[in-house]
């Protein structure tokens, strides 16, 4: 049994998941008879909608034991042995058991979301590669420019300079104020909550988040991005259809959502392919030259998910956020009167 969990990062407790959003395809939306009838004599031919695109509607899960980057450990080497992948495995089985944690690591805030909660992937993709990351060739994300440096040493100076990393609702991060986990980072797996729900109509593409709840509406009718003055927390999407393959090209972030250092001149670009009934291939190129110091792409196959997105009632149990900056208060008080009681 998968479990997901509903939650602000960083705060001290959870959010019970409530209802079910979106439960399954809208009418129209399901494959045509003769795309069915195709696939079940053909496994291997493309599924489409009743109006002819590619279809990749549906639960994805990308949950997986593989790492992001390449472990030091295995510098050099770009595929697990059937052995390695194995062990792998058994080690995040074992992981994501109760038994296997601490006795009281449940004590502490740190650790306050038991296993039962987590919904860490437990197989390696079916490459056995040894990474998310598929390029650059050793695995692991580029280095920063001296510019990007500059900004995470100021940033760091900034909090540093605070009485606490407290002192507004504005100095916690987006993902903890409900705000956003921002692309690409909400298409990528996490601790839980990894899955989206892709819906198609003869114009567009709806890729929903089961994380913070994020919706991007992507055209494919060629429209030009947005005017270069118009920022937005997830970018603006174009999608375009090459082969089976949707195409979605993202600009216009704001520097407000700093991926890995990144920052307003992010740029991504996505490939989706269906690849048969249960798999749906996902890779994305992140560049921004005043961050990175070369373009680095990411790759994983999805896994169609039999359950439903779930609500991430994010702000309606946020209590977590109450308490940050409660906390911080006490803390300012007592830092002014040694006396008083924390």
């Amino acid at each position: 049994m998968s479990h997901r969990f509903v939650a602000s990062t960083g705060a001290a407790a959870a959010v019970i998941v409530t209802v079910m959003l979106a439960p399954g395809p809208a009418a129209g939306q399901a494959p045509s008879a003769a795309s069915t009838a195709v696939a079940a004599a053909d496994p291997s031919a493309p599924l489409r909608t009743p109006w002819g695109d590619p279809d990749l509607q549906g639960v994805w899960s990308t949950a997986t034991a593989t790492p992001f980057e390449r472990p030091p450990e295995l510098a050099g080497r770009d595929v697990l042995t059937e052995e390695e992948a194995a062990a792998l495995e058994k080690r995040a089985v074992e992981t994501a058991t109760d038994e296997a944690r601490p006795a009281d690591r449940g004590r502490d805030v740190s650790g306050a979301y038991n296993d039962f909660w987590w919904d860490r992937g437990t197989r390696v993709i079916p490459t056995r590669r040894t990474s998310l990351v598929i390029d650059p060739p050793d695995g692991r994300v580029p280095a920063l420019t001296p510019a990007a440096q500059q900004r995470q040493a100021e940033r760091a100076e900034a909090r540093r300079a605070r009485t606490t990393e407290a002192d507004t609702w504005a100095d916690r991060s987006l993902w903890e104020r409900c705000i956003t986990r921002g692309v690409p980072n909400v298409m990528l797996p996490g601790p839980y909550n990894n899955n989206y729900q892709i819906l198609q109509t003869p114009g567009h593409v709806v890729i929903l988040a089961e994380m913070i709840h994020d919706a991007r509406i992507i055209p494919l009718d060629g429209r030009p991005h947005l005017a270069q003055n118009i920022r937005q927390w997830m970018g603006d999407s174009r999608g375009r259809w090459e082969g089976n393959t949707l195409v979605v090209d993202t600009a216009n972030f704001t520097d407000k959502t700093s991926y890995r250092g990144s920052g307003a001149n992010l740029h991504l670009v996505e490939r989706f392919t269906r690849v048969n009934a249960e798999t749906l291939n996902y890779e994305v190129t992140v560049g921004d030259p005043t961050a990175f110091t070369r373009s680095w792409t990411v790759a994983l196959p999805a896994t169609r998910s039999k359950e439903a997105i779930f609500e991430y009632a994010c702000h309606e149990g946020n209590y977590g956020m109450v308490g940050i900056l409660s906390g911080a208060r006490q803390q300012e008080k007592a830092t002014e009167d040694p006396g008083t009681q924390r």
